[in-house]
């Protein structure tokens, strides 16, 4: 598999982290502006139905993925302060191998996250 996945593990609850939207944006180059290409809601699995980048889609350039993990936790009712600590969570990275695959998992609580390049 090639092009751009993710999913979302909630540590908190020890489960995968279901119907958490995110967001895949591109960015040419550093004086450009970042383009939304995609918005997709992870599965009861906390994966996506399909890769937030098809490989064919995929080129060189700067990405930004946004989870939006403040909704995710509100809907949970745990009786966290507004406004949260962690909302949008923006991990930005770079392709430099469009043929290659990259995964980009993200691990998460209310008060920290951790992402990482998978395989």
């Amino acid at each position: 598999m090639t092009g751009i996945t993710t999913h979302v593990l909630d540590v908190m609850q020890g489960q995968p982290a279901a119907n958490v939207t995110i967001e895949l944006y591109y960015c040419e180059s550093p004086s450009a502006s970042w383009q939304l290409l995609q918005t997709s809601v992870t599965n009861p699995d906390g994966r996506l139905a399909a890769p937030l980048l098809k490989a064919e889609d995929t080129k060189m350039g700067n990405y930004e993925i946004v989870f939006h993990i403040g909704d995710y936790f509100r809907r949970k009712n745990l009786g966290l302060p507004e406004p949260p600590f962690l909302d949008l969570v923006p991990v930005r990275f770079g392709l430099s191998s469009p043929s290659s695959h990259y995964h980009v998992p993200l691990i998460i609580s209310p008060w920290a996250y951790q992402v990482y390049r998978g395989s």
